[in-house]
């Protein structure tokens, strides 16, 4: 594996490295430096599992689809014996693209160029005026491929993987299993594309400090700082809002419109909007009666592709009366007014007076995200502990909110969880 110098050292991230009371924002050049954005898809978006979309795309052999990861592309495709594969979309001849086509089904690979043919599972089935040649092996000239692996119905890859998936995952499939992901379909999916860094992106989805003035609908619904946040022991942050009044879910006007809660979730779920931020590039949003997505995919320092999908239970879609368009416009509108902002910080941070701010008592998970960050920035083998602010007025809303005071030696802290502010006991995470 080839070693990657950070171009960002330890000293530059120090800052966020703090107790977020006295940490301070990413340094502006990370969304910014070309040479940070290569970095970043070397070292991370190469060697980390990342989300590249849902096995239902790829569900008949031959189906396929084409995935862009750390500059590569890669063709997503079902077999005939039904094992789904990741290949390098090159051609072994003259490295021609094979596929174009975003999507589609194909009985096998031929190369547009010379059209030397692959079977589905990558071995050369055909090269045109190759027999006579020294010691050439079709065996050893079939496709090459990337690791790939599910979870849930997503299909993540990895062109360098340093561990399984099931590692980078820790403990969040104990948090999300109820609701069954794997089991539901998309109905729709929407495709943004956002002028700012991906980690803008991640950051804002990190917190709901903006939300009573950028989403006064949203706020309605689920009001910013009404929630907890969830315990990680992996890249992963999270946790839960509760709706308000007579809300059901997060649509146009608060109602499910006959949708059934999804199977299995309690009463308690059936309250709750659950976040989730998981390393390196997916969003996870679940509702009591459905799963939204964001796929973050990072184009240049300044511009990302974010593809969002709203998942349901089949049976519910089965309906007759099934029409998710309540839940799609709420979040389309939500979307696209944290794309707006996305873009102002985007472009206010090149700026030469602006200087790394501080992280508000609302941004706690902001700051367990650009901890995440500013650890693999770092490299030097330490991970980050989340050490959250605590002082009267925290101790104050705390008791307010929750009832009793904590145990004797536990912190108060407001954090956020997922699009949410809240208030908990302190907990500890690791970027």
């Amino acid at each position: 594996m080839t070693f990657l110098r950070s171009p960002i050292s330890a000293d530059e991230v120090a800052a966020v490295r703090r107790p977020v009371d006295r940490a301070s924002l990413l340094p502006p050049r990370v969304f910014h430096d070309p040479d940070v954005f290569a970095y970043e898809q070397a070292a991370w978006f190469a060697r980390d599992w990342v989300c590249v979309g849902r096995e239902e795309d790829v569900a008949e052999p031959g189906a396929y689809v084409l995935a862009t990861v750390a500059g590569e592309s890669l063709v997503l495709v079902r077999g005939r014996d039904l094992v789904l594969r990741a290949f390098y979309n090159v051609c072994r001849h003259r490295g021609s693209l094979i596929v174009t086509e975003p999507q589609g089904h194909l009985v096998r690979f031929q190369c547009p160029y010379h059209a030397w043919t692959y079977e589905l599972d990558g071995t050369l089935k055909r090269a045109g005026h190759t027999e006579g040649l020294f010691r050439f092996q079709p065996a050893e000239s079939g496709l090459h491929q990337a690791s790939l692996e599910t979870w849930q119905g997503f299909v993540f890859v990895s062109l360098e993987p340093t561990g399984s998936l099931a590692e980078q995952l820790a403990d969040l499939p104990g948090h999300t299993e109820r609701f069954d992901i794997g089991r539901l379909r998309r109905a729709r999916r929407i495709e943004y594309e956002v002028a700012a860094n991906w980690k803008v992106i991640a950051e804002n989805y990190s917190e709901c400090y903006h939300c009573p003035g950028v989403h006064p609908q949203l706020n309605r619904l689920t009001p910013y700082d009404r929630g907890r946040n969830l315990e990680s022991e992996g890249p992963w942050a999270g946790g839960w809002m509760e709706l308000s009044g007579e809300a059901a879910t997060m649509s146009t006007d608060g109602e499910r419109h006959g949708r059934p809660p999804l199977p299995g979730l309690s009463a308690e779920d059936q309250r709750r909007i659950h976040y989730f931020v998981l390393w390196p590039n997916l969003l996870l949003s679940l509702h009591p009666d459905y799963v939204m997505t964001h796929r973050v995919e990072p184009l240049e320092p300044g511009r990302s592709r974010v593809v969002c999908e709203w998942l349901f239970h089949p049976d519910t879609m089965a309906r007759a009366d099934f029409d998710p368009s309540d839940a799609v416009d709420f979040w389309d509108l939500t979307n696209r007014q944290d794309w707006h902002v996305c873009e102002l910080q985007q472009r206010g941070t090149r700026s030469r007076a602006y200087v790394p701010g501080r992280y508000a008592l609302m941004e706690d998970m902001v700051h367990a995200f650009d901890l995440m960050v500013a650890d693999r920035y770092a490299g030097d083998g330490v991970a980050t502990r989340f050490a959250p602010r605590h002082d009267k007025w925290r101790h104050r809303v705390a008791t307010e909110r929750a009832g009793p005071a904590p145990a004797e030696g536990r912190l108060t802290e407001g954090v956020h969880s997922g699009k949410r502010t809240s208030i908990r006991p302190s907990t500890t995470r690791r970027g």
